[in-house]
């Protein structure tokens, strides 16, 4: 069993914003060099989550819009009272709570076992940030 860890980065432009990880994961896993194994995805960060879901322009515009629905940025939230960066950003911990912080996908044959519709998003939920990063952990043989 071997083991690859790469740094995913990126830039988000938007308070919530949903950006494609897929082909970069992709490309870090064909640089390891490994047939079969499991890639494991971390987001480093307590308000920007992993997500599998589908690719289509106007489904990620819906859930960004869910998203800014669900958990208001204008409520009164007890941690924007004294927030530690000074951001208000209460209603970004608390989207927080329905997401992941992680996911784990199988690979074989050195591509990942993906369903046909399904992308990889990294999901920004209190931006724009000048850098948001993603641990990717590559076991296998």
């Amino acid at each position: 069993m071997q083991f690859t860890t790469v740094t995913i980065r990126a830039k988000t432009v938007k308070p919530v914003e949903i950006i494609d990880i897929t082909a970069e994961v992709a490309a870090a896993l064909a640089a390891s060099g490994l047939d079969s194994g499991q890639v494991t995805l971390l987001s480093r960060h307590t308000t920007a989550f992993i997500n599998i879901n589908e690719k289509e322009e106007r489904l990620i515009e819906d859930m960004e819009t869910f998203l800014k629905r669900l958990v208001p940025k204008d409520g009164n939230y007890q941690h924007n009272l004294n927030p530690i960066d000074g951001r208000d950003n209460a209603h970004s911990h608390l989207l927080g709570i329905f997401m992941n912080s992680s996911e784990t996908i199988p690979f074989a044959a050195g591509k990942m076992l993906l369903g046909e519709w399904q992308s990889i998003f990294l999901v920004e939920l209190d931006g724009p940030r000048t850098e948001r990063s993603v641990l990717m952990q590559i076991a296998g043989i």
